[in-house]
């Protein structure tokens, strides 16, 4: 049955011309039928050099919206439309209206994990791999940095010659591992190194031996002459861990952390909607004129 939804899913894909981007989050299965497989802000820019006509974006709506925003001539379809990001809408545009009166010479500095209406309200997106980079180079003193607040946290101590002022969002699924938990891992996997993605709190950060975005994470362990490793970030990257160093283990703790809105794309709903053309991501040519600018941004900051 695998087999026979994974066969179709080609030939439509060859059909109609289409891209499958999966993040890293997603299911193993999915992973394993993509085109491409990264963290956010590289599907960003895969997104945008595509020649594709159609989109497949194996992730949440934060993501389907900011690869329609780059490519409005391009179809861009979710395998499930309710697949979303809690930290996405953990901003307001009121707040940030509030934040620039209250300071001069302000940057708003929005999270790529974000609705495409705060991307509106902000001046640069940023992602876990490029936030220190970009907020670095900024000329403003002040930053308002949306909507994590243990991204921003993470990159006021990185860059401490700037004025971070933290929003109180953050990632459900990081926010549950706790410092405690790496503490027992470590006592059970005593020669492993803990490695930590930046939306995970302030204390488990501290008791990291790196912190980094997924795939930073990935490329580290590559790189790793060690051969355990405790992992703080959502478990779903285990499959390109495991794919890429078979012969090194991976430790999640005993509550493995998981985004169920990611692992909402499944096989079934790839092929449904290549079938179909159905949960094709709209979003209206004023928000993709405004959101546009802080996305081009990141990208011409990232270089």
């Amino acid at each position: 049955m695998m087999k026979n939804i994974t066969e179709e899913i080609e030939r439509l894909k060859k059909e109609k011309n289409a891209v499958i981007l999966a993040h890293y989050y997603a299911c193993d299965e999915v992973q394993g039928i993509a085109d491409y497989v990264g963290d956010s802000f590289y599907l960003a820019k895969i997104a945008k050099k595509s020649d594709a006509d159609v989109i497949v974006f194996c992730g949440v709506s934060f993501m389907g919206e900011s690869a329609k925003i780059l490519n409005p001539e391009k179809t861009v379809l979710m395998p499930d439309m309710t697949a979303d990001c809690a930290m996405a809408h953990m901003a307001s545009a009121e707040k940030i209206d509030e934040m620039r009166r209250r300071y001069e010479d302000l940057a708003v500095v929005c999270y790529i994990n974000s609705t495409a209406k705060l991307k509106c309200c902000s001046d640069v997106c940023v992602t876990s791999s490029n936030a220190v980079k970009i907020v670095k180079a900024l000329p403003n003193k002040n930053i308002y940095f949306i909507p994590d607040q243990n991204l921003g946290s993470f990159v006021a101590e990185q860059v401490p010659e700037k004025n971070i002022i933290l929003n109180d969002g953050y990632c459900p699924i990081h926010m549950s591992i706790t410092a405690e938990q790496v503490r027992q891992e470590k006592k059970l996997h005593p020669k492993a190194l803990v490695l930590s993605h930046p939306e995970c709190k302030k204390e488990v950060l501290a008791v990291s031996d790196y912190i980094g975005s997924t795939a930073e994470i990935i490329d580290y362990v590559r790189e790793s002459k060690y051969k355990e490793f405790i992992v703080c970030t959502e478990c779903g990257v285990a499959y390109e861990l495991k794919k890429e160093n078979p012969d090194k283990e991976f430790f999640f703790g005993r509550k493995c952390p998981s985004c169920l809105d990611m692992k909402l794309n499944t096989l079934e709903n790839v092929l449904k909607v290549l079938q179909t053309g159905e949960n094709e991501v709209h979003v209206s040519e004023e928000i993709i004129k405004e959101a546009l600018v802080p996305l081009e941004r990141m990208l011409e900051l990232a270089q």
